[in-house]
């Protein structure tokens, strides 16, 4: 009895495993189709993968051990490969905020557009017994419609009768507005034959499609002006084209994407309006990184040997009050240094001026405004240092400073033979870390200068203070010609292989010191 319990408990288990797969292999695939309809093909892929992945581990009983990592390996595919592919993926194209949509998605927004061909004729509402019908003025002709509910209007052509007054009494307009998306989408037919579309909220007019799309299926013509546009794959626009089949005028918006292939690498070697700020930038992001891990680790390592100096009363309380810069959220400690720098009313220039007369310029003069940056993230990263030569010094056995004074040198002598080379070897990979970390201080540069002050002449926003990393942001986000997506991603992908150079560096440098 108890074996049979057993046994349906095993089915029912099984077929509830079986369901649940099956559920999710359906909605997967109904999320898939419906992605790769919209033109989504990465995203498209990357659900198929996803879901596939985690359907095929949890239905073999080969692979159902592999449940438990599952979640680690889908989670590395969503936020770390798929973005950095697609990202990989975008340098190679021409990306931007002109620029996003497929030459199918930009056909069909340019086929959409519509100018008026015809005379325009003021319409009204009027309403009785909670039905409505259209009425326009021709000349000295009424034209009205038949009565219908505004919820149940046709969708298909409406024909319009000669009438000698409107019936009912005229609406207002906050009904016209109120049901403006309805009546837009109405298509009104004259005694005459033809065809309106509302083009204002008390006008119809006689409307036609502004470009057509010829037997080509790329071709565009506007049948208005006479004009010719056909898909530039060079600029990833459309645009007009003489008899000759050349292009000439102004391109047509939105633009759609086409691939480049490395143009918008060597757009940053090559254009002076970039190239020369992408050196500048590069030079001082790997400046401010050295500087800083050179600063943060000098403080760190002199205040762990004050701090761990037996004779020194108190320790314990300048051990706390000196580790709490790094236990207060870091985006406050830059806000708080960010008044404090104020050109104006901030405490430390009123203090500088109080006693030497000075005034300094911090955010508007480059090589002040490095300086405080330094400055904030020297303050910023000494705790982390101090702790870990805190940890560090223990560690090294006091038989070594005996000797040294048996040979009569001092406490220079100690820290600089002694000391720092037991100290420094060991933290070479955590101060690679640092350096990589560093490199990419997004936080910092955003929100004590926001990359300024501005450079002059550049192609793309670039500030003195900008890293790499904030100078891809703002060529993406805050660009005024256009977000330049694809040369951010460019400048991305050579971001990443820096940093992953270090990360390569580090791993050596920790394989070293584990042998």
């Amino acid at each position: 009895m108890a074996s049979n319990s057993m046994t349906t408990s095993l089915d029912y288990r099984k077929w509830l495993k079986w369901a649940s797969l099956g559920l999710v292999s359906l909605i997967n695939g109904y999320a898939v189709i419906l992605m790769y309809s919209r033109g989504e093909y990465a995203f498209a892929l990357l659900t198929l993968i996803v879901a596939s992945l985690g359907v095929y581990v949890f239905a073999r009983k080969r692979t159902y051990a592999h449940r438990y990592i599952y979640p680690g390996v889908a989670g590395m595919i969503l936020f770390i490969i798929f973005p950095l592919v697609y990202t990989i993926g975008l340098a190679f194209t021409n990306y931007s905020g002109s620029n996003q949509l497929s030459l199918e998605r930009t056909q069909s927004v340019l086929l959409q557009q519509t100018s008026q061909s015809g005379d325009s004729y003021n319409f009204s509402l009027y309403e009785q017994d909670g039905t409505y019908s259209i009425a326009l003025k021709d000349g000295e002709q009424w034209l009205a419609t038949d009565r219908y509910e505004l919820t149940a209007l046709p969708t298909d052509k409406i024909q319009l009768k000669a009438v000698d007054e409107p019936v009912g009494n005229k609406a207002p307009l906050k009904t016209v507005i109120s049901n403006r998306k309805l009546l837009s989408d109405l298509l009104l037919s004259t005694t005459a034959g033809d065809e309106l579309k509302m083009s204002g909220l008390r006008t119809f007019a006689e409307i036609q499609p502004m470009y057509v799309l010829q037997d080509d299926g790329e071709t565009l013509v506007n049948y208005i002006k006479n004009i010719t546009y056909k898909p530039n794959w060079e600029t990833g626009f459309y645009q007009e084209v003489n008899v000759d089949g050349e292009f000439v005028g102004e391109p047509l918006s939105p633009g759609f994407i086409v691939n480049v292939g490395f143009d918008n690498f060597t757009r940053i070697f090559t254009d002076p309006g970039i190239q020369g700020p992408f050196f500048k930038i590069f030079v001082w992001t790997v400046l401010f990184s050295v500087l800083t891990v050179v600063f943060t680790l000098a403080v760190g390592v002199v205040l762990a040997q004050v701090i761990s100096w037996e004779s020194l009363k108190g320790r314990g309380v300048y051990r706390v009050m000196l580790i709490l810069p790094y236990a207060v959220p870091a985006f406050i400690s830059i806000l708080v240094f960010k008044g404090l720098f104020n050109q104006s009313f901030g405490e430390i220039n009123l203090v500088l001026e109080g006693l030497f007369g000075l005034s300094p310029a911090w955010f508007t003069e480059p090589f002040l405004a490095k300086t405080m940056i330094l400055i904030v993230n020297t303050w910023l990263g000494y705790p982390y240092m101090m702790i870990l030569a805190m940890g560090l010094l223990k560690a090294i056995p006091e038989d070594l400073y005996e000797a040294s004074a048996m040979d009569g040198a001092g406490p220079i002598d100690n820290f600089f033979n002694i000391t720092l080379p037991l100290l420094v070897k060991p933290m070479i990979p955590l101060l690679i870390a640092s350096f990589a970390f560093n490199f990419n201080n997004f936080v910092l540069i955003q929100l004590l200068t926001n990359g300024a002050p501005d450079m002059i002449g550049t192609s793309v926003p670039a500030g003195h203070t900008d890293l790499l990393v904030s100078y891809t942001y703002r060529i993406a986000f805050e660009g005024s010609g256009g977000q330049d997506f694809a040369l951010a991603g460019a400048i991305a992908t050579m971001i990443f292989l820096l940093v992953g150079g270090l990360s390569l560096l580090n791993m050596k440098f920790t394989k070293l010191e584990s042998e």
